[in-house]
């Protein structure tokens, strides 16, 4: 805002109300003439702060506090200004805001002029309650001040309730001129009007009216010698009291516009400066004609000047009441924007009032279809009271028999009671049975892991160092380690609470009856701290690959599809087992490991438990809110709990997600024939009929029902299974039933020899091969990997206990 000075902004200086200020800006918008307009304001900071109910000066009180209160007064006045703004767009007026502190506002007002070269300004001459018709004079000492003090080439005008009270006219070589608005008081004869000049010096470039000529000649020549005393013309048309101003103007002047002077020989023809008419010598005869004519001459000029002076009468008349005629036409165009507004929310009121006529004719239509339901609902009162009266002989009747059932139900309840103590005696004997068979079957079991110590542990994971941290679950976490120079996962069990001894423990005794290329081999244990020694998994868990942990990369659909299958046959596996069938019990994405070749591992059996195998299925089971059950159950367990865990399972492999409303979402697009919008698209382009079968499988593995849940053996298996030998895989099951035919799974078959190993060794690439198949290898020269045709870092072969451990106890059950 500070350069945008010049002749195209007018500058209105106002005041602190909005409402004391209104019509003077008014009168600003009306002559703006096509300019924009800057609305300024000088703030005069309080020397008095209002606080605690009093006041001090600023002076003595705090910088902070001070502060404080000059911004509210910013602000304060900065509303001041947006309300004008706020006038000024509603008359459709570019403007602007200009706004200064300083410690007085007169100074402040003529500063501003001087740094923004302030060529036009408006501002008030008095408060609006001291405007008369006859004001004349600036009436504010600020105004005044401005008046004085203000810069030559700024055109200042004094207003006063809208009205214009003086013009002080720029002058930018000379003094200040004062203009006061036009009356017919302040004309002259002819309608020249004169301004009063400050320190009483006259204009010299105006030009002297005619007729002021040509009265001082006639009071010259009509002057008697005698009396002394001037004619009544000259008392008529003296400069003091002549209604105009007569300036002083030069001889020269007159004689350019008339071609008569002062002195012309024409007019003052052999007249001496002291005689009168009746000395004259012996031409009187001819002066007296010409006196006549002169006479007549002057008022002639008389009449024309008086006419002169009417018609500029007229024409302020006119021009007095071309301004009223604008300010009517303001008036009219504000009224006529108040109409419309006000027509405008007249219809909105007429609208709404339709509207409630309508709704309350709605209610009455309501009251009456009310009335006449209550009017029917009373006839069927009364029925209804004819009804109870017949039934009362029939309560009676009821409550004896009540009475009875009651006595019976007791009875019943007391039963019930027996039973179930016979129960819970029954069931705490078959859980005795059920751990002697466990420790016999573990007592006939060679010990197929090693035992370590805590030192060898705290070792192989360098005191178990934050960065060989690779999980961390709900029963402890899981450390990558090294031990004898093989990679081993390492699972610690917290703690902090009771049951993880517990769960170690069952975790201890079913790894070491199970085995399965699909579950996760025990190596070895650490019973002093409660440790777990695995096979080391490359690819960690099956939730970390989904989620794409570590900017890996994404499984592909194929991959999906055979984790699926090779974990429907682990399931399968641990529910046939020999002894007696095992519920995994917390089946989630987090408890299947992946090795290098990201085949799926089973692991996390702390929560599984044992059923004996004449288990029926007949009640339904509730599957907890949370997905992922834990080990106390409060509900009976089957293995449908494994299917409906297995289904969430699928899901996220379809999803790539794990959620609560993962089931909802994917039900409801197979119903709308919009599953790819739920697939994972990191997975690659899903064959449809391939992944509608899979989501079918998933949400029937997920009902709620425990009844409809396929079988795994029967139903999935048998769909799992041809899928994964279209995606280019073999079977991997280990088991026979029914007249399904089994092959070895491909990690018992050597790469080299393609047949089962017997002797399985562990080589620099991370694979396992046949022992004597790889020496073969390496001696015939070939120092790569038969794998992957990268440099081996060394020859040094490994034993995989572990695997040959899982390869014989296969062998021995196909026998």
């Amino acid at each position: 805002m500070a350069g945008s000075c010049g002749d195209d902004v007018v500058y209105m200086a106002v005041g602190n109300d909005v409402n004391e200020c209104r019509l003077n800006l008014v009168y600003a918008i009306k002559h703006l003439g096509g300019r924009r307009i800057c609305i300024l304001h000088v703030h005069e900071p309080a020397k008095l702060i209002p606080f605690l109910g009093t006041q001090f000066l600023a002076s003595s009180m705090k910088e902070k506090e001070v502060n404080a209160y000059r911004e509210r007064e910013r602000q304060d006045a900065n509303k001041i200004l947006d309300g004008f703004l706020f006038l000024c767009h509603q008359a459709g007026v570019r403007a602007e805001k200009l706004y200064v502190e300083s410690d007085k506002i007169k100074k402040g007002i003529v500063e501003l002029v001087s740094l923004h070269g302030i060529r036009r300004l408006i501002m008030g001459a008095a408060a609006d309650k001291y405007y008369s018709r006859k004001m004349t004079k600036i009436r504010s000492k600020k105004a005044m001040y401005v008046h004085l003090k203000a810069p030559a080439f700024c055109q200042i005008q004094f207003v006063c309730n809208g009205q214009l009270i003086r013009t002080r006219e720029a002058c930018p070589q000379e003094a200040h001129v004062d203009i006061p608005p036009p009356s017919p008081q302040s004309q002259n004869v002819n309608g020249a009007c004169w301004r009063p000049v400050e320190s009483g010096q006259f204009n010299g470039s105006r030009i002297q009216s005619p007729s002021i000529v040509l009265e001082r000649l006639s009071i010259s020549k009509l002057v008697s010698n005698d009396s002394g005393t001037s004619s009544p013309f000259e008392r008529s048309y003296s400069p003091s009291s002549s209604s105009g101003c007569l300036d002083a103007a030069s001889s020269r002047t007159e004689e350019d516009e008339y071609g008569v002077g002062l002195s012309s020989p024409l007019l003052l023809k052999d007249v001496a400066p002291n005689s009168s008419p009746l000395h004259l010598s012996g031409f009187q005869q001819d002066e007296s004609a010409d006196d006549i004519l002169y006479i007549q001459l002057e008022k002639s000029i008389t009449e024309a000047a008086n006419a002169k002076r009417e018609a500029f009468r007229e024409a302020v008349k006119r021009a007095q009441a071309e301004n009223e005629l604008g300010n009517a036409i303001f008036r009219a165009k504000f009224y006529e924007d108040l109409y419309a507004g006000e027509a405008r929310e007249r219809k909105d009121v007429e609208e709404a009032l339709s509207k409630e006529r309508e709704e309350l004719e709605n209610v009455k239509n309501q009251v009456n279809k009310m009335m006449e339901e209550l009017q029917v609902s009373r006839n069927r009162g009364l029925e209804l009271e004819n009804q109870i009266a017949g039934s009362d002989q029939m309560v009676k009747e009821l409550e004896q028999k009540i009475l009875s059932a009651i006595e019976l139900l007791h009875n019943y309840k007391n039963d019930r009671d027996v039973l179930l103590k016979q129960r819970d005696e029954a069931l705490k004997e078959v859980d005795d049975i059920r751990t002697r068979q466990v420790e016999a079957r573990t007592k006939h079991t060679a010990q197929v892991f090693s035992e370590f110590s805590f030192s060898e542990i705290a070792e192989a994971t360098r005191k178990f160092d934050p960065s060989l941290k690779i999980g961390e679950g709900t029963h402890g976490s899981m450390y990558k380690g090294l031990l004898y120079n093989t990679e081993v996962c390492i699972k610690m069990f917290g703690s902090h609470s009771l049951q993880n001894p517990v769960e170690f423990q069952r975790e201890v005794d079913v790894l070491s009856i199970l085995r399965h290329p699909n579950i996760a081999t025990l190596i070895g244990v650490c019973p002093e701290a409660c440790v777990l020694v695995y096979d080391y998994f490359p690819n960690g868990s099956l939730e970390d690959r989904l989620a794409c942990k570590d900017n890996s990369s994404p499984l592909s659909w194929k991959t999906r599809i055979r984790i699926a299958s090779e974990l429907c046959s682990a399931l399968i596996f641990i529910h046939s087992n020999k002894i007696c069938k095992i519920i995994h019990g917390d089946l989630k994405p987090l408890n299947v490991l992946l090795d290098a070749n990201y085949v799926p591992k089973l692991a996390g059996f702390g929560s599984c438990h044992f059923l004996p195998h004449d288990e029926k299925l007949s009640y339904n089971e509730n599957i907890p809110a949370k997905y992922g059950v834990k080990s106390n159950h409060e509900f009976p367990l089957t293995t449908k709990l494994d299917v409906f865990s297995f289904g969430m399972v699928l899901l996220s492999l379809l999803t790539g997600k794990s959620y609560l409303r993962m089931k909802e979402d994917v039900q409801f697009a197979v119903e709308e024939r919009k599953l790819k919008n739920v697939l994972d698209p990191r997975a690659g382009d899903w064959p449809f009929v391939q992944a509608e079968q899979l989501a079918q499988l998933a949400l029937r593995c997920c009902n709620r029902n425990s009844m409809y849940r396929p079988d795994l053996v029967s139903d999935v298996w048998r769909v799992l299974e041809p899928m994964k030998a279209s995606c280019g895989g073999s079977v991997s099951v280990s088991l026979s039933f029914g007249d399904l035919q089994v092959q070895p799974p491909p990690y018992f078959l050597c790469p080299i020899f393609q047949e089962v190993m017997e002797d399985p060794h562990v080589a620099a690439d991370g694979f396992t091969y046949e022992a004597e198949a790889l020496r073969g290898w390496l001696d015939s020269g070939h120092n790569t990997s038969p794998m992957t045709n990268l440099r081996l870092e060394h020859q040094n072969l490994v034993p995989n206990r572990a695997l040959r451990s899982v390869i014989q106890e296969w062998l021995h059950q196909q026998q």
